[in-house]
């Protein structure tokens, strides 16, 4: 493997349609109207030397470098700031142009270290590439003079020089080396939109500065990473290219975090991993990234990994390390044990929304194939599951509508239920420049997100609800786009069934569904809804954000039908800038869905009913499949704890710390004679496990995610496995040893194979990927190159279908023993249940999960900002720090779920979704007061978690 480079053309790409002709150096070129002639030279193999100037960003003209001749006008203008116009003749070449050049990087050099040999950016840094583009040798100015570079002058103190700030775990800033070329300033506002950094002090006083001169983690900074790319020097640099050097080769694959699946390049030493850069043609990031994908990478290395298999008797016993043939007879054995015992529905699996494609598909064939049954979920059930059931009962598809970019073209964008600045961080990004250009925000959430306002960015309308109202909100919003006329019925009489339209907007336009009438459901002012509406209904381009704020509700799959309403009434889906748009929370839980993850559908959600779909598969297989949905994973549970259900074999999930009522899933898991845990980390589910098979970093395999915007992106891998197998091999192995003949050498060879039972993904081939990067499904005859925008011309069922959306409130309510509502999400640096962030420098900024909660509620039980308080609800209690905040309104309180001991989900009940049995986290009744300390679970558990680590010394004894 070779380092691969990528072509920085200085400006942003024109999107004009109109060509315009000039000559450059002599040679003819036709570019878009609007692109610079940097730009245009790098299209005929001509690069004009630049410091300031980066094609991720807008153009600025500081440095002085890029100047050229123009034939027929006068002074040396600069080619990044000045657009092509028919006619032109260019020279980016002439002594004149030379020497004024080789004069200005003099001035550069003059007050910069000249320590190339022992810096970390040498072989990586423009400033040293750009002085050997002009052919620079020497500097004619004094370096004893005024400067920035040494503490010391003269003996005396230099008020100009200032230390390194080594604050950030990630990045060192180094104002030495700094050329004040204002690359780092323009992408945290540009790119990362969060206007941490800023130009302070004048003239040669100049400096980068962190907020109000302070130190990087006690800025605004959010640790994105824009700033340490676009720097031309080693001002900003990474603390992994210091420690380790610059890398000697790479690849490109997709991030294993959040849903947006944004596109890196692994750089490497050998297979010593030394960073990942955002790949600037990574359709859904467009080369920028978050805090975790750009540094959190770690964990794959970290001294936690479990690296052999290991196996036990009893869950009171500790660990023994065995052999890969050892661990999986054992557990094939035990499997095939419990079915004689129990019989062919007592067994079965949970695939992962972490792992591949390809891995998740293997599971689900594992499980009907080898176990003979549809006993087989997935994540997505305590999360985007009513986003399934929802969209498909609305449109006839599983899955959001837009692709990214879609966005740019939006004149107003609805927020519900989600805060992507912290679990989306780069969606997050791209809706907060499309606001600061002019677009405008309505946000419905119980907490005040960074969307309702942060620099530059103010939404139009918070629509504070209280939790568990979402249908009502919904509904009421419905309710004035049909009563005062705002509704597009000529998109519902061509799209849509009108019939049922009709009678849907009879339903919304009832006065019980009024603004006013649900005023005391939401909590929130009627003239605002009306007026959120009117917006959303004519302000243009209108698209909807959502997010677990939806789904995981008891109503949440009527949330989702009421959002799909919402944008077939007024027209707003098949095109650019509209469309519904669910944000998935894992990198791969739309892949995982769509790969026949739930126990009534095979891969496509076809389901397992559907005889001529069955028999297709049958004949793929060789096998007879069940006809029968097996069990959901709350079922699993429940069935556990019957007796009846007594074998799991659990994919990369924590489904301990991740799923509600903690004490339920505990007996559950408890109850089971065999539990397989595939993970990287002895994970709290493995508390309760008898055999651990070590899982794989997305690093150390070769494969496919799906993110949220349906996107089919490789996976590459870029280190050996290093506990000798990907994910896919350990389940082809265990698929064996149950009698499955299965014989996959690539991962390829499982895509090939899902390519042809599945129709949506026909031509989602390897080779298909390698030749245009990524696909949006559907990939088949009909849209061989994928589809960013669906149901342009119709929709997947036909006619879009109106569902009535009767709001139902929640069992749980607030009352005088539990009188605050507890709503639950994420937080920037951390993701999901935390395994692999914990396990990285990220635990800086979240070292413990806090409980948020109104000054009001606070003064009324005598909790201070830091206290230790009691969080109780019907189901549990546990114990965490309080944290003051008004970003919760009164009566609300709100926690994260990434710390094991925090045990936030012994709090959460079993509540569920009507249609889906996804989790009612995001309401549940509590009372908070004072504490001392952690909780008599929260210390039992903690005891019983360290008694259940233990490894004796390694051994392998056959079976």
């Amino acid at each position: 493997m070779t380092l691969i480079k990528e072509l920085d053309y200085g400006t942003p790409e024109s999107k004009s349609e109109k060509l315009v002709a000039l000559t450059i150096d002599g040679h003819e070129v036709s570019v878009p109207e609007g692109t610079s002639i940097m730009r245009a030279a790098m299209g005929v193999g001509v690069e004009i030397p630049k410091l300031c100037a980066t094609d991720s960003l807008k153009t600025f003209g500081s440095c002085r470098l890029c100047l050229i001749e123009i034939e027929g006008r006068n002074g040396l203008p600069a080619s990044c700031t000045t657009p092509v116009a028919p006619g032109m003749a260019v020279k980016t070449h002439s002594p004149r142009l030379d020497a004024v050049r080789r004069g200005v990087m003099e001035l550069y050099i003059s007050d910069h270290p000249l320590d190339c040999l022992t810096c970390a950016a040498n072989g990586d840094c423009e400033l040293q590439q750009m002085a050997g583009a002009v052919n620079l040798r020497k500097v004619r100015y004094d370096a004893d003079g005024r400067n920035h570079i040494s503490a010391r002058r003269d003996g005396e103190h230099n008020r100009d020089w200032r230390p390194k700030d080594k604050s950030n775990p990630y990045f060192t800033y180094d104002p030495a080396k700094c050329i004040v070329c204002n690359r780092c300033v323009r992408a945290c506002a540009e790119v990362q939109g969060t206007f941490a950094l800023s130009i302070e002090g004048r003239g040669f006083g100049s400096r980068v500065s962190p907020g109000m001169g302070e130190a990087y983690m006690e800025s605004e900074c959010v640790s994105c990473g824009a700033c340490v790319q676009v720097c031309p020097t080693a001002t900003l640099i990474e603390n992994s290219v210091i420690e380790i050097g610059q890398p000697e080769h790479s690849a490109v694959t997709t991030c294993a975090y959040c849903g947006v699946g944004c596109t890196f390049k692994a750089e490497m030493r050998g297979e010593e991993i030394v960073r990942m850069v955002p790949w600037k043609d990574g359709k859904a990031n467009h080369g920028h990234s978050c805090i975790k994908g750009r540094f959190a990478y770690g964990y794959a290395l970290h001294r936690d990994r479990v690296r052999s298999p290991m196996i036990r008797e009893k869950i009171t016993d500790p660990w023994r390390e065995v052999s890969w043939e050892t661990a999986i007879n054992h557990a094939a054995y035990e499997f095939k044990r419990i079915q004689a015992k129990y019989g062919r529905l007592s067994v079965g699996g949970i695939t992962s929304s972490r792992c591949t494609v390809e891995e998740t598909y293997l599971v689900q064939k594992l499980i009907r194939s080898g176990f003979g049954n549809n006993n087989v979920d997935t994540c997505a059930r305590v999360c985007h599951s009513p986003t399934g059931y929802g969209l498909s009962q609305a449109f006839g598809t599983s899955a959001g509508t837009q692709d990214f970019d879609s966005v740019e073209e939006a004149d107003v964008v609805l927020i519900i239920g989600c805060n992507p600045t912290d679990a989306h961080p780069v969606v997050g990004s791209q809706i907060k420049k499309r606001l600061r250009a002019g677009a405008r925000l309505i946000v419905i959430d119980p907490r005040r997100t960074e969307l309702v306002r942060s620099p530059h960015i103010e939404a139009d309308y918070h629509l504070a609800l209280r939790p568990g109202t979402n249908v009502a909100m919904v509904t009421a919003l419905a309710h004035v786009i049909v009563t005062e006329g705002l509704a597009n019925e000529a998109f519902v009489r061509e799209r849509c069934d009108w019939d049922e339209y009709l009678d849907w907007a009879a339903f919304v336009s009832e006065e019980r569904n009024s603004p006013e009438a649900v005023e005391k459901h939401t909590g929130v002012a009627a003239h605002l809804v009306r007026q959120a509406a009117r917006l959303y209904a004519t302000g243009g381009n209108a698209t909807i954000y959502y997010g677990l704020g939806v789904t995981e509700h008891s109503q949440g799959s009527t949330t989702v039908m009421g959002i799909a309403n919402l944008a077939m009434a007024t027209g707003n889906l098949g095109r650019r800038g509209v469309g519904v748009n669910p944000l998935r929370g894992q990198n791969n839980v739309q892949g995982s869905c769509d790969m026949g993850s739930f126990p009534h559908e095979f891969p496509g959600y076809r389901h397992v009913s559907n005889d001529d779909v069955r028999r297709s598969f049958e004949q793929a297989w060789g096998v007879t499949l069940d006809a029968e949905p097996g069990l959901r994973i709350p079922n699993m549970f429940d069935a556990a704890v019957d007796g009846v259900f007594k074998g799991l074999y659990v994919q990369g999930e924590d489904i301990l710390q991740s799923d509600p009522d903690i004490k339920h899933v505990s007996a559950g898991l408890g109850a089971l004679e065999c539990l397989v845990v595939q993970d990287l980390f002895l994970n709290e589910t493995a508390n309760y496990a008898h055999v651990l098979l070590p899982g794989a970093s997305f690093l150390e395999k070769d494969g496919c995610f799906i993110n949220a915007e349906r996107r089919i992106q490789r996976v590459r891998r870029v280190m050996s496995p290093k506990a000798g197998y990907a994910d896919w091999e350990s389940t082809q192995l265990l698929a064996k040893a149950v009698g499955c003949d299965w014989n996959y050498s690539h991962p390829s060879e499982i895509m090939a194979e899902i390519a042809r039972l599945t129709p949506a993904f026909a031509h989602a081939t390897y080779e298909k990927l390698e030749e245009v990067g990524s696909v949006q499904w559907p990939c088949n005859d009909a849209s061989p190159d994928g589809m960013p925008i669906m149901h342009i011309e119709g929709f997947a069922r036909g006619k879009g279908k109106f569902v009535i959306t009767e709001y139902v409130p929640t069992q749980e309510r607030s009352g005088p023993r539990f009188p605050l509502l507890l709503t639950t999400g994420r937080i920037l640096s951390q993701y999901n249940v935390g395994a692999q962030t914990r396990r990285t420098e990220n635990r800086q900024w979240h070292p413990e999960d806090v409980l948020e909660i109104n000054p009001q509620d606070a003064e009324m039980r005598g909790v201070r900002d830091g206290d230790w308080v009691r969080v109780q609800s019907r189901a549990g209690e546990t114990t965490l720090h309080a944290k003051i905040t008004d970003r919760v309104a009164p009566g609300v309180v709100y926690t994260t779920f990434h710390h094991p001991l925090c045990q936030t989900n012994v709090v959460t009940t079993d509540n569920s979704d009507w249609a889906t049995n996804c989790p009612e986290y995001k309401v549940t009744a509590v009372q908070v007061s004072p504490s001392n300390g952690p909780s008599d679970w929260q210390e039992r558990y903690r005891k019983m978690s360290e008694l259940s680590r233990r490894i004796e010394p390694p051994v392998d004894v056959a079976e």
